[in-house]
């Protein structure tokens, strides 16, 4: 992608995370300076370790919930990304107090605090969980349902105060609906991980990954790379029409869970061919999950110039690579 910011200092929040890390290394090449607010609640140090001696960068160790740490983090920020969340539909419905303080109430303190600093403009992480039990495909921005779960509801949530800031305080937001993002530096590990990373771990040790029910629903799996290109149009986008919106952010492809299974178990073969014998094992369904997910990616592509250069299958070749070398540690 050749239009990136350069020299200008960015907020991310959740900056230790999958995405955010990501986005750290990304807007740090480019010659940004960086600031990073993250509790480690979810994050990983181990994720910041190559950025702690530039001194382009700077990390702020602190919560979202707390208004004092908000508001230091903001301090001359020109932007910000918005990438803190205690994610998770199956955490969210065995603690919804702590979903709903983190996702509501840690959203609303950044957005105050991006406000009173004048912040050029905040772009946040929202999900294609907002789209709920809606049976609409592909998934237009649009057309939404009711949420199935409380992590969902804080999502949809979100939205509202980010539109209600732009009416009331001209703050300038920007909505990116994730929709299953996938790659490296994603965590494998405990009871919420994300069946990529946790699949590739279980074929990594030659050990048969679950499938939640009979592996036939289907979401529109999004590599890295594509969410850091949505993140990037979002800051510079310069025409009205193309702010204060909310956007599907994925490839616009339906993969199945049958399906990706035997596409990363073909990428990680390459470098163990004993994972090509690992057969999948079925479970139940998982509550809160609707079968299929496709995103109708139009509105980003006219407003924001969006064009995802990663699949599935090249995103997982991508970072199949990135599994085997870091999943067995």
């Amino acid at each position: 992608m050749k239009k990136c910011l350069e020299n200008t200092r960015i907020l991310i929040t959740g900056g230790a995370g999958f995405i955010g890390s990501n986005l750290v290394e990304k807007l740090l090449s480019q010659n940004n300076d960086i600031v990073v607010l993250d509790n480690f609640m979810t994050g990983k140090r181990k994720n910041l370790i190559p950025f702690m001696d530039n001194s382009r960068f700077k990390l702020i160790e602190g919560d979202i919930r707390d208004m004092v740490a908000c508001r230091c983090a903001v301090d001359g920020v020109d932007y910000v990304l918005h990438e803190a969340a205690l994610g998770s539909v199956p955490r969210s419905i065995k603690d919804p107090m702590t979903s709903t303080e983190v996702n509501i109430s840690g959203f609303v303190n950044m957005l105050y605090a991006a406000q009173e600093a004048k912040v050029k403009r905040f772009v946040y992480a929202a999900s294609s969980s907002t789209y709920g039990d809606s049976q609409t495909l592909p998934k237009v921005e649009d057309v939404i349902g009711k949420p199935l779960s409380p992590y969902a509801i804080t999502k949809y949530v979100n939205e509202l105060f980010a539109e209600n800031f732009s009416k009331f305080y001209g703050l300038e937001t920007i909505g990116l609906r994730y929709f299953n993002v996938f790659g490296r530096r994603q965590d494998p590990y405990g009871a919420y991980a994300a069946v990529i990373p946790k699949f590739a771990m279980s074929m990594i040790k030659h050990e048969s990954p679950v499938i939640n029910g009979d592996g036939n629903y289907s979401r529109d799996f999004t590599y890295v790379d594509n969410v850091i290109q949505a993140n990037q149009l979002a800051l510079l986008a310069n025409s009205p029409e193309a702010v204060n919106q909310v956007y599907n952010v994925a490839f616009g492809k339906r993969t199945s869970l049958n399906e990706l299974f035997a596409y990363l178990r073909e990428c990680l073969a390459e470098f163990d061919a004993e994972i090509a014998k690992v057969e999948p094992q079925y479970g139940p369904n998982r509550a809160g999950d609707i079968p299929h997910s496709l995103a109708d990616i139009g509105k980003a592509r006219t407003l924001l110039d969006y064009a995802p250069e990663f699949s599935v299958k090249q995103g997982l070749k991508e970072a199949a690579k990135w599994y085997y070398e870091n999943l067995q540690k």
